[in-house]
């Protein structure tokens, strides 16, 4: 099992000041090795149908109506599942998340990866990964004793990736993106990108 996880929004609290809302993590799910390579090729494929380069990165923020449109079309009939949490940071109360945004973006793959109704098991796990080489240590280290128990297994290994040489992690942000901007419903295509990947969702859980 192969899971691709990306996030849409930022982990800030300042909401008067610019914060989004809604802070989004998805998961790409790939029950098949072979699917998620054929996937990856098809991505690839679309680049090249598109004139980008062969290093252009599909972002949802930095990819225009049409981009967006075409590539979920292209992705959308590969079998993958997608499970996403939607936090409503209006609602979160601890101090600690809301004042320590490695603490919040920690805390929120945990929670979706822990609880997939027993959907996720021995995954290999890919994040889009930044920021200090403390803070990558210590995320991959809470992630294993969060994840993991005698007795349950959730994760086999986990790896913090360049989303500029993944194109499957580009997938992810993709796909948090089009969650995301389904909230925003002061945008006029709102309602387009989910509805493309439809079928494809296995899971939307609106953290509380």
């Amino acid at each position: 099992m192969l899971v691709f996880i990306d996030d849409s929004g930022d982990p800030g609290f300042k909401l008067e000041k610019g914060s989004t809302r809604f802070f989004v993590i998805s998961l790409v799910i790939f029950d098949d090795e072979l699917e998620a390579e054929k996937t990856a090729i098809a991505i690839k494929d679309l680049r090249r149908e598109l004139k980008f380069s062969d290093k252009f990165e599909f972002k949802f923020c930095k990819a225009n109506r049409v981009t967006k449109e075409k590539f979920l079309q292209k992705v959308s009939g590969f079998k993958f599942r997608v499970r996403s949490l939607v936090i409503d940071k209006s609602v979160i109360r601890s101090r600690e998340l809301r004042e320590n945004k490695n603490s919040f973006y920690s805390y929120a793959i945990k929670t979706v990866l822990k609880n997939s109704g027993g959907t996720i098991k021995n995954a290999k796990i890919k994040i889009d990964g930044s920021g200090d080489r403390i803070f990558r240590k210590s995320f991959l280290g809470y992630l294993r004793r969060q994840l993991n128990s005698e007795d349950r297994k959730i994760m086999a290994n986990c790896k913090l990736v360049d989303s500029k040489q993944n194109v499957l992690i580009q997938l992810a942000d993709m796909v948090a993106g089009s969650v995301h901007r389904s909230f925003n419903t002061s945008k006029s295509d709102c309602k387009i990108y989910k509805a493309i990947i439809k079928r494809r969702i296995e899971d939307e859980w609106k953290f509380r």
